[in-house]
């Protein structure tokens, strides 16, 4: 379900029917590294997209163009532990990610449809320490997070989801593997970079410039929650090095 198609320009989904994509934090007693929940949180959004049982004839097809082809596409970010994380383990969805930091992305529906397994997982409160990770490994693809606003884990986990998502859109529509934008290092830019980053955004605002000159990806949000409507929330990169 990731291809070289544009994203939809309605704000609002024609049928009034809210959807989202759920993804679920594993944040056991132990809890794992910031850093390491967002990354697995980029992988598996993508990787739902890109799994087989999305496509035109797998059963995950309908669900997924339903909320792709939607408007904004919403993703909720709800933890779980112990047995609520196992319960949601039966729930259709891909799970990836390091041990003890893994996030499960589970198959799209409408908001107010969630099994109980997920309406009991709490949503707000979501929160862990900020870490300081080494620098992004050589040749991996980046998701580099906006310095100058703070945001939750799960706010940040919704949209380095999304910048997986968009990046491989992205790749696909040049011509290239859309899994290329799998297994991102997830890290925050520095002020420099960004400010040269968002030079090129404000300079063509479709995007384009900032791909061919730099090689990134913005996720504008919506302004649902957290963020003012059309703030650049992190980009997706196609290299590691800095552009």
């Amino acid at each position: 379900m990731v291809d070289g198609s544009p994203a939809p320009e309605r704000d609002e989904p024609e049928d009034g029917v809210v959807r989202a994509m759920t993804l679920v934090l594993r944040l056991e007693r132990d809890a794992p590294a910031r850093t390491a929940v967002l990354e697995s949180a980029a992988d598996a959004a993508l990787a739902l997209c890109l799994d087989e049982r999305a496509g035109p004839d797998g059963p995950w097809f309908d669900a997924v163009a339903a909320w792709a082809d939607a408007g904004r596409i919403r993703k909720l970010a709800r933890r779980a532990r112990t047995s609520h994380w196992r319960a949601v383990q039966e729930i259709d969805g891909v799970t990836l990610g390091a041990e003890g930091a893994e996030v499960r992305a589970l198959v799209p529906g409408p908001v107010d449809e969630v099994p109980h397994e997920v309406r009991r997982l709490q949503i707000g409160g979501t929160e862990l320490p900020l870490d300081e990770p080494d620098p992004p490994p050589a040749g991996a693809p980046v998701i580099w997070l906006n310095p100058g606003v703070e945001q939750t884990l799960g706010k940040a986990a919704a949209q380095v989801g999304h910048a997986s998502m968009i990046l491989g859109t992205v790749l696909a529509a040049a011509g290239d593997d859309p899994s290329g934008a799998l297994h991102a290092a997830v890290r925050t830019a520095s002020r420099d970079d960004w400010a040269r980053w968002a030079g090129s955004l404000d300079a063509d605002t479709s995007g384009r410039a900032a791909w061919e000159e730099h090689g990134i990806a913005p996720v504008r949000d919506a302004g649902f929650t957290e963020v003012a409507p059309g703030t650049v929330t992190c980009l997706g990169a196609r290299a590691s090095s800095a552009p």
